[in-house]
């Protein structure tokens, strides 16, 4: 009988030096061994920098970073504190949104205050019911007999969350009086909305994506994210590259959402044609040029309409009430 020989398995080396590598980069090419998989995150997230924070000589400056616990965050608020924590000019405090997840949200918030204290930084949080919004257990709960009762009603929890999460955003970015406030998103996050924008045909929010720096809005801190451009396994792979506390899991209530459909797509895509998600990114980004290009040429019915105080509660809207207060309504009926 033939004796069954163990197959070699090799492992490729970095291409920057001899170490072995963590990470191929199918879309570049590249492959990268920890520390220089770090290199290059570092080296993406200094240019957005560059890009998207302005920062004057004559004015200290206060960035609201908003985190959950996860990854993206962490990395966003590690990153921020390494390249800007000891400038006297500028404060950073961290911030996080409780929406009220039993067994979801409490070991987050645990993460949250473990990286902030690790860092220095000041940590503060709200949560739905001192926005006076109901929690998100009860909302999902409350969600199937509301569809029934109004055809209109949004049918998945993240419709109501997302709303009710933005607004707890810029209540705690208010309260710190921040000048800018950073969001974790990483490329897969934002190719993921480039594609749902479009097949909903939704030029709109696709204009509305953040970075805001160049389109600064009266009365809310302008949107940056730094983390635009590094794949979410990068971002992965350099918070632990980074030993920063992390929360895993996935929200109990996501499953289902629409941009769980989404992200698998953008993962098939990608997956076939490496470099798909920056194509979706730069398209966006291309259409923003053109507006602004249109805008500066004199065509200003291009110009975006600015956003009005909500009747009801006073935030900025589009419309005379906004989402928050309509589905604050719905739930209190």
């Amino acid at each position: 009988m033939a004796k069954e020989v163990n197959p070699v398995f090799s492992v490729p080396t970095c291409d920057s030096c001899s170490k072995p590598a963590i990470l191929e980069q199918a879309y570049s090419g590249r492959i990268l061994c920890g520390e220089h998989m770090a290199k290059s995150v570092r080296k993406k997230i200094g240019r957005e920098l560059r890009h998207q924070l302005k920062l004057p000589r004559d004015k200290d400056t206060t960035i609201f970073v908003a985190i959950s616990g996860g990854k993206d965050s962490a990395v966003l608020l590690d990153s921020l504190v390494d390249r800007l924590g000891k400038r006297p000019d500028v404060t950073i405090i961290a911030g996080t949104v409780d929406e009220g997840i039993d067994g979801y949200r409490p070991p987050s918030l645990v993460c949250a205050q473990e990286l902030c204290d690790r860092l220095g930084v000041e940590f503060i949080t709200v949560n739905y019911p001192e926005l006076s919004f109901k929690e998100m257990d009860e909302v999902a709960e409350r969600i199937p007999n509301l569809s029934k009762e109004n055809k209109k009603a949004p049918r998945m929890p993240c419709s109501y969350c997302g709303v009710f999460r933005r607004q707890g955003i810029n209540h705690l970015a208010k309260k710190v009086g921040a000048d800018y406030i950073a969001l974790g998103h990483n490329l897969d996050d934002m190719a993921q909305t480039v594609l749902m924008n479009v097949t909903n045909g939704d030029l709109e929010r696709t204009l509305r994506l953040a970075p805001h720096t160049a389109t600064p809005v009266d009365g809310l801190a302008p949107r940056i994210v730094p983390l635009r451009w590094i794949p979410e396994q990068e971002i992965h792979l350099y918070a632990l590259h980074r030993n920063l506390p992390l929360h895993h899991e996935e929200c109990p209530h996501a499953k289902g959402a629409l941009r769980w459909r989404h992200r698998e797509m953008v993962a098939q895509m990608e997956a076939d044609v490496p470099g798909t998600r920056h194509g979706l990114l730069r398209m966006a980004d291309n259409i923003k040029e053109l507006r602004d290009q249109v805008i500066d040429l004199g065509g200003n019915e291009a110009r975006p309409a600015p956003p009005k105080p909500c009747e009801i509660c006073g935030e900025l809207t589009s419309g005379k009430q906004c989402k928050a207060c309509d589905l604050r309504v719905l739930m209190n009926d």
